[in-house]
């Protein structure tokens, strides 16, 4: 029995970008088919290879387990742009793409001419997504942008999410890139759609700013209508102690959010076995409980503190009280949900044998198995053999430097 038809089969796509966000977004795409041609500087390639062993915030691990992430299911072509005798090959693969997938500041993209203008003349059909740092125009359009700099630090996370006194925290690895690729893949799709209607390619992207800006929307959206802008309190000074962090006995944190406490506050003042609280003056009125915050945070979090999370688990989890536990990385890796929401994909690489699933998921559909990422170069002969270039013509391409 043949395996299903994946829903991007036959897509063509190239990959002209580094780092993370624009390149998982052609992983995504290769996941559900894609054929996707990774373009890289020959050599060491996209830096993106080699921050497992450089990056000091990613963890530390001898296989390379980024590159499996932001790199699998794709072919690797070693050519140097910057050689006049690369725009060939180049040209022609533009020729034959659905997809082109760029990231390069817009400096760079019209030194190299990768710009959509000079592109969509080779292939009107061609669906050309740009992803910069802060936008295409403006002041800033030309500054390199990273997620941390233009999706948390720009948009108004970091400051929004600090707590009040306390100076902004750092994000983890790559997170508003990831955020960020799946909006890149929402815009190819788009920009297919239109092709679909129109016979026409076009152009699509986005910016790590505007991806920030989404995210923060909430407060963003008030700010923008004048709205008087909250800070945040740490624990221990909670403005509502019914959606705060709790410390268990075992050391884990309880995140504890009851929006309904009109409805609920009587089931949980039971599941504390404080049912003392429901009477106490201070606390039958929903806004008092609010006003009291400090007062009612006293009172529970001894509570909290005196069993561990499991034991609160079991005691929470028939009550309809919305509650969570803060995840440790090594406990989502082993997390039984995790498992039935599909977040780990099992790979062919027996260096790394597991990496993260891309978040979407198909009723008719299943992602492919990745093997071991390509190395740099790895592809370059079957791809110009595609292309129809001959052993002479390969060969002439290494003596001048352009293919690596």
């Amino acid at each position: 029995m043949s395996e299903p038809l994946l829903p991007l089969a036959g897509l063509r796509v190239l990959d002209i970008s580094t780092f993370i966000a624009a390149p998982a977004a052609a992983v995504a795409l290769a996941d559900y088919g894609a054929d996707v041609i990774k373009i890289e500087p020959p050599g060491e390639g996209d830096p993106h290879r080699h921050n497992y062993k450089r990056a000091a915030t990613y963890p530390r691990s001898e296989h390379n387990f980024p590159l499996q992430l932001d790199g699998r299911l794709k072919r690797s072509l070693a050519l140097d742009l910057k050689k006049p005798e690369a725009r060939p090959v180049l040209e022609k693969l533009v020729e034959r793409a659905d997809v082109m997938i760029v990231n390069f500041p817009p400096p760079a993209r019209e030194r190299l001419r990768l710009r959509w203008e000079d592109v969509e003349p080779l292939n009107p059909r061609l669906v050309y997504c740009s992803l910069t740092g802060y936008g295409e125009t403006g002041p800033d359009r030309d500054r390199p942008g990273f997620d941390i700099t233009a999706y948390f630090g720009r948009s108004g996370i970091l400051d929004s999410a600090r707590y009040e006194g306390a100076p902004p925290g750092l994000s983890l690895p790559a997170q508003g890139d990831r955020a960020t690729a799946m909006t890149l893949v929402a815009a190819i799709l788009l920009g297919l759609r239109h092709r679909d209607q129109t016979g026409k390619g076009c152009w699509v992207g986005s910016s790590l700013y505007a991806n920030g800006a989404w995210a923060n929307g909430t407060t963003l959206a008030g700010a923008a209508i004048g709205g008087t802008l909250v800070t945040r309190e740490p624990p221990h000074k909670p403005k509502n102690a019914l959606a705060n962090l709790y410390r268990t006995a075992d050391d884990r944190w309880l995140q504890l959010l009851i929006v309904r406490d009109d409805k609920m506050w009587p089931t949980i003042c039971a599941v504390l076995g404080r049912t003392d609280l429901m009477s106490d003056p201070r606390f039958t009125d929903r806004e008092e409980r609010k006003r009291r915050a400090l007062e009612l945070y006293a009172e529970i979090a001894p509570v909290f503190a005196s069993k561990t999370y499991a034991e609160w688990e079991a005691l929470l989890s028939p009550t309809g009280i919305p509650f969570g536990v803060i995840g440790r990385a090594v406990d989502v890796v082993d997390d039984e949900q995790a498992r039935h929401a599909g977040i780990f994909a099992d790979t062919a690489n027996p260096d790394v044998p597991r990496t993260v699933n891309n978040p979407i998921r198909l009723g008719f559909a299943q992602p492919r198995v990745s093997g071991r990422p390509s190395a740099v170069g790895e592809d370059n002969e079957s791809v110009l053999r595609e292309l129809s270039y001959g052993e002479a013509e390969i060969e002439a391409l290494k003596k001048a430097g352009a293919l690596g």
